[in-house]
């Protein structure tokens, strides 16, 4: 991580209830740019309130620069055998783009990390989006120590 990087005046916390406004609009930027522009459907963000209502299985920290809301990472708690009990999942990691490569998703997921210890978890894992159009955010993940367990898949229902 680039600490060098990162400003004295950064907070990174846990999102809030009250951080619905400000959460729904970082995940509407990260899936505009994955989406390159389009029309985000509204019932995606309107979920936003929906998920952080479910503090007993859905969690997130929020880096604040100057009182400016930069940065989010949105993660989901699981049981499964294969990871040994419960586990974490990223389903939204979003940073500004002024101000990527300064360490902040580093700080996130580090966060991310320490809490999923604190709440037992042996894993954490992330869908990156589709190669090699974001090969970056690949490598992002890869270098923060995630390693390749093959391609995710989904049944819309």
């Amino acid at each position: 991580m680039a600490n060098e990087d990162i400003k004295s005046g950064l907070e990174v916390r846990r999102v809030t209830n009250e951080d619905t406004a400000t959460v729904t609009h970082l995940v509407g930027a990260l899936f505009a740019e994955l989406h390159e522009g389009d029309a985000v459907p509204e019932y995606r963000l309107e979920s936003v309130e929906n998920v952080l209502r479910d503090s007993g299985r859905s969690f997130g920290f929020i880096a604040i620069d100057d009182e400016s809301a930069i940065g989010i990472l949105l993660l989901t708690e699981g049981v499964a055998v294969f990871a040994g009990g419960a586990f974490g999942q990223i389903t939204e990691l979003y940073v500004d783009p002024k101000h990527r490569s300064r360490g902040i998703a580093s700080l996130l997921v580090s966060r991310a990390a320490a809490f999923g210890r604190e709440r037992g978890w042996k894993r954490m894992d992330v869908g990156a989006p589709h190669q090699p159009r974001w090969s970056r955010s690949l490598h992002f993940y890869e270098s923060e120590g995630f390693v390749e367990v093959g391609p995710r898949l989904r049944l819309d229902l």
